[in-house]
């Protein structure tokens, strides 16, 4: 009795653990409300690639750093006029001592390729923003960022080392010149003193003109808007492969006729006097010439007869 008893339990408990090891290994080991599981399940599921976006990468201030900014937008030939407008419109709505349009471009390359630039003086503390803002009517407008460029200059490092540099010449300034106060000099000794002095002069000038140019850096930040079309048929956006392949058909036609052009402009004149040349001389005048030229060329190998 005691055996069976035994043997039933030890079945009891193979089966308890068949089943235990039939469940997923991932499954959690306490129970959990609906909402946890949800999360659970969306956390471990496999992200679905999201649309292709610049780095959000943002450049820290530090002092004494000037930076420069440039972007590339691409975007459909018809909306670069309309989207350029909104930039320039941005910028003049901040005012004169915030941003000023330093230039603006639009070219139309092609009968559908449009080219564009627009050039920015910003206040230092708005340019990021300023940036993001513009990249946000771009998106709007259907179009991507193409390209970024963020280029620092340590200004205040220079305009450091140039005041160092200014005090150092004065310093020298002043000992000079106390020599010359001193006296007893030659003409020569003194005459030499003046000129080195002048020289040095002329460096403060250079090193002041060194520290306001840094100065003008850290004061606005240049920023710059390059546009560039699609150049494709209407409606189909960038990337598109019947867009790409119209590119490179139009392309390819263009370095083809340039070729020709090139190779027409340096053949059709030499061709055109050669043919001019071959008119004059198949000429009625030309042809007596000719004529009259080999009847005399005739005659004058007939030998003479010797005299008697």
């Amino acid at each position: 009795m005691k055996t069976r008893l035994l043997a039933g339990a030890m079945a009891l408990a193979l089966i308890g653990c068949s089943e235990k090891s039939s469940e997923p290994l991932n499954a959690p080991a306490y129970d959990m409300a609906p909402g946890e599981a949800a999360e659970t399940a969306s956390t471990q599921a496999i992200p679905a690639p999201s649309a292709m976006r610049p780095p959000n990468v943002g450049v820290t201030s530090a002092p004494g750093v000037a930076f420069n900014y440039a972007y590339a937008f691409r975007l459909d030939d018809s909306r670069i006029a309309k989207v350029q407008e909104e930039h320039a419109a941005a910028c003049e709505a901040l005012g004169t001592t915030r941003c000023r349009i330093a230039g603006m471009t639009y070219r139309l390359v092609r009968e559908n390729e449009v080219e564009a630039q627009l050039l920015f003086k910003l206040d230092p503390a708005i340019a990021r923003k300023f940036g993001r803002d513009a990249l946000s009517s771009v998106e709007k407008a259907e179009g991507v960022l193409a390209e970024a460029r963020i280029s620092g200059e340590d200004a205040g490092t220079r305009i450091s080392d140039s005041q160092r540099r200014s005090a150092d010449i004065g310093s020298e300034i002043a000992r000079l010149e106390a020599r010359l106060k001193q006296g007893g000099l030659g003409d020569r000794e003194r005459t030499e003193l003046q000129q080195q002095i002048a020289a040095m002069r002329r460096q403060l000038d250079g090193e002041r003109d060194t520290r306001r140019a840094g100065e003008a850096m850290l004061a606005t930040t240049p920023m710059q808007f390059d546009y560039v079309g699609t150049g494709g048929l209407p409606g189909i956006g960038y990337g598109n492969p019947f867009s790409d392949a119209l590119n490179m058909l139009i392309r390819s036609g263009s370095v083809m006729l340039s070729f020709i052009l090139v190779v027409g402009a340096a053949v059709i004149p030499w061709a055109t006097l050669f043919l001019l040349l071959l008119t004059v001389w198949r000429t009625a005048p030309m042809r007596a010439i000719r004529k009259w030229l080999h009847g005399a060329a005739k005659s004058s190998a007939v030998p003479t007869p010797p005299a008697d």
